[in-house]
């Protein structure tokens, strides 16, 4: 009987790691297009609020949160009979996706006083494979959620996504809503 358990056990995780590698490729993917969406638009205000209007930090958080977000909801319906804290985990590796983002950025242009356009792309791709790292691990993990977890998750993701709606076009005079080669915030004169 314990045998048939560990074999369960493995299926389940090749299932989720394939899941998981499908899922870095289709977020990689999405989010490269939607630094590029907004324009593509011609500038579109309802585009923007899913697309990166400038380059500023807060705007290349779309880039990962969106493509994870959709591809989650996707996701969930192929593993949702495996995994009991789904929700908590994807909460959790989206987190740590854009807390990597800023941390690293404003770390790394800090020390150097400049940024560079490969260390950023290195930085979303290592966020997002770190992101989905995190939730795979999370997912593999035997404790079940509970009611408050998943709710909180669920609240999480609804602050972040009106978040980044709200800001796109009521945006902060902060350094991570500025578009460092434009100086501007938002939306406006993009």
């Amino acid at each position: 009987m314990e045998e048939i358990k560990n074999i369960t056990k493995k299926i389940k995780k090749s299932k989720l790691l394939k899941a998981q590698i499908v899922v870095i490729i289709v977020c990689l993917f999405l989010g490269t297009l939607l630094h590029f969406t907004y324009k593509w638009s011609g500038k579109n205000l309802f585009v923007a609020s899913f697309s990166a209007v400038n380059e500023s930090v807060w705007e290349h958080l779309k880039l990962v949160f969106y493509p994870m977000l959709l591809m989650a909801i996707i996701e969930y319906q192929f593993v949702k009979d495996e995994v009991h804290n789904y929700i908590e985990a994807k909460t959790i590796g989206i987190f740590v996706s854009i807390s990597f983002i800023v941390i690293s950025f404003f770390t790394y242009s800090g020390i150097i006083g400049t940024s560079f356009l490969l260390i950023d792309i290195i930085i979303f791709i290592i966020s997002i494979i770190l992101g989905e790292i995190v939730s795979y691990k999370l997912m593999n993990r035997e404790e079940e959620s509970t009611n408050k977890s998943r709710i909180l998750s669920a609240i999480i993701f609804i602050f972040l996504l009106i978040s980044f709606i709200f800001y796109t076009y009521n945006t902060p005079k902060v350094n991570l809503f500025k578009d460092p080669e434009t100086g501007v915030y938002g939306i406006e004169n993009s």
